[in-house]
């Protein structure tokens, strides 16, 4: 089922809709969604099936779910739906709230508790209360996944856990939100601060009210995530020394390149003197780093472990669709570990 029906929730139905056949055949994946839920669109069970077409086009039209004849019964909260769905998977996408956690939380609380596996693209519930979380999940015999709260659909939980399954990650420093690394590209080719803002926010990179990218609060959780999930630690959120780019200059960036150097905002995770530190800042790196040659939208990741010291990933840290497969992904993962499905 989905809690939560947004860009993202929709981009995941779009997926699981196009590629159901494959996912037939590939790995014997079949599914119905039996409920749908979100604070705005309203919420629908029907245990018989849901045509999720014709769920997005209704969502598309602002028409609530309950309303959009897509039979079986509506009018229940999201928790009560959550706990009286008793669905196989609840797929989580709601938005991102870094102060709480709600609601959120609240849904995958419930859903573990009501003996569903969770996969989701929330932050909030992941960067503040993963220990929470992964432990309720172990004492429920459920599974957690999270792919789509770092870098979208990029994969880097699914590389940890399948192809470095031996390896001790040392350190990691990435690019991890595409937002702020759209502006700063923009400074980079003669914009001032203000204008490449504009500039981002005219084309959807930037909300309204930008401060969660600005001021470093994304890339704080992401790298929070990071470094309690690959690393095995257990940091707070609020742990992490954060610093935006809110106050880099014209002038900043054109003294950066005159040296050979790009600026761009680095969130990194590392073990000094057998401390770890983790922090977001504005940090310059030579034109021989990888790292500075990531430009636009796209988000990067360096991983350091002791069997393969330099590692990169490089693809979109946002996006629908993105998140979406990052979404279905986690899901095929559940059924093949439920099913010991192996290729």
């Amino acid at each position: 089922m989905f809690v939560g029906f947004g860009t993202v929730g929709q981009g995941c139905a779009r997926h699981l809709q196009s590629h159901r056949r494959q996912l037939s055949d590939k790995y014997g994946f079949r599914f119905k969604v039996i409920g749908i839920t979100d604070i705005a669109k309203g919420s629908v069970l029907n245990d018989r099936g849901i045509d999720l077409s014709k769920a997005i086009s209704s969502a598309k039209k602002q028409v609530k779910l309950e309303n959009a004849g897509l039979g079986g019964s509506g009018g229940l909260s999201t928790v009560e739906t959550i706990a009286k769905a008793k669905a196989d998977v609840v797929v989580e996408s709601t938005w991102t709230n870094l102060t709480d956690a709600e609601p959120g939380l609240s849904h995958m609380v419930t859903a573990l508790r009501s003996g569903s596996d969770v996969v989701t693209s929330n932050k909030g519930p992941i960067a503040l209360h993963y220990k929470k979380l992964t432990d309720l999940a172990k004492v429920k015999r459920q599974i957690l996944r999270f792919e789509s709260t770092v870098m979208s659909g990029t994969p880097i939980f699914t590389l940890r856990e399948f192809c470095l399954p031996s390896a001790k990650i040392l350190g990691m420093r990435g690019i991890l939100n595409g937002t702020t690394n759209y502006i700063l590209t923009e400074m980079a080719k003669g914009k001032d601060y203000s204008n490449a803002l504009k500039n981002a926010q005219t084309r959807g990179y930037a909300e309204v009210d930008p401060t969660g990218d600005v001021e470093a609060h994304d890339p704080a959780a992401k790298i929070t995530i990071l470094a309690n999930a690959l690393m095995n630690r257990n940091i707070r959120y609020t742990d992490v020394k954060s610093e935006g780019i809110t106050k880099i200059t014209a002038q900043d960036i054109s003294n950066a390149t005159a040296d050979s150097k790009t600026i761009k905002l680095l969130a990194q995770a590392s073990e000094v003197g057998g401390k770890l530190e983790v922090n977001v800042k504005p940090t310059l790196l030579p034109d021989s780093d990888m790292l500075a040659h990531v430009n636009g939208i796209i988000n990067a990741l360096n991983i350091s472990t002791d069997v393969q010291p330099d590692l990169t990933l490089v693809g979109p840290g946002a996006g629908g669709d993105s998140a979406g497969y990052g979404l279905l992904c986690d899901i095929i993962a559940i059924h093949n570990l439920r099913s010991g499905w192996n290729n």
